[in-house]
């Protein structure tokens, strides 16, 4: 039977790439999405994975969503937690809505559900978690202090998690993306990207691939005595 994988924000962007390679590698994949139901319908007919609409910042949301998902397919293996906003601005300009949306959608989740999912890893003696960071929660970005934050805690939170979850068969490990090629990058001026690839040593943006393809690396059974480390893959942008 194939290891099944949870990705939250698993229909769009990252999370898509996400989705598809590990269905190529043949995990049962499972996606969540928040709103956009015809982005969600077009994956779902298209690859064949199946998706659950819940919020990934409402625990009461993700009980009933992981309760369910485990009735119809036996267990999560897996969880890759993708999904995030954010709403930036710089702080004097900060609204307390924006800053409580990043973090409770981009670090709440987190806990959501990792708390959600852990009883049954333990009871099976395996698991694998992989929290999506970002290089701008490892150097800090103009604008971002509710997503940098966010994502600077995912870091300390993976660290923690992984040594409760070692000694139980489960890893958790962290990747910090760079600037990826994804709609919302390619949404930014002309001149502002190629501010931003100039920064980049290997001389261009990443690809949703690129990321996809170390979460396959760290959720592999054969990745067991990897964890609490977090993976940078951001053509060197960011060496840390």
């Amino acid at each position: 039977m194939s290891r099944v994988a949870l990705v939250t924000g698993g229909t769009r962007g990252i999370g898509k790439a996400i989705s598809l390679h590990l269905k190529e590698h043949g995990y049962t994949v499972i996606a969540n999405y928040s709103s956009n139901n015809d982005a969600a319908v077009a994956f779902h007919k298209k690859h064949g994975i199946p998706v659950y609409q819940f919020d990934v910042s409402d625990f009461s949301a993700c009980q009933k969503a992981v309760k369910q998902i485990t009735s119809d397919y036996g267990h999560i293996d897996i969880l890759v937690n993708n999904a995030g906003i954010t709403r930036d601005s710089t702080l004097h300009n900060m609204t307390e809505e924006n800053w409580h949306a990043v973090l409770d959608t981009n670090l709440s989740s987190c806990f959501n559900l990792c708390r959600c999912v852990i009883d049954g890893m333990r009871e099976r003696e395996f698991g694998r978690i992989v929290n999506i960071g970002s290089i701008n929660g490892q150097a800090g970005q103009y604008g971002q202090v509710n997503y940098a934050a966010a994502k600077s805690g995912i870091h300390g939170f993976t660290k923690a998690l992984a040594q409760e979850g070692a000694g139980k068969g489960i890893t958790v490990n962290a990747i910090a993306p760079g600037y990826i090629a994804t709609d919302m990058v390619r949404a930014v001026p002309e001149k502002v990207l190629e501010k931003i690839i100039a920064k980049i040593p290997v001389g261009r943006l990443g690809d949703a691939e690129d990321i996809a393809r170390g979460v396959g690396f760290l959720v592999a059974d054969e990745a067991g005595f990897i964890t609490g480390s977090t993976l940078s893959i951001n053509g060197g942008q960011h060496m840390y």
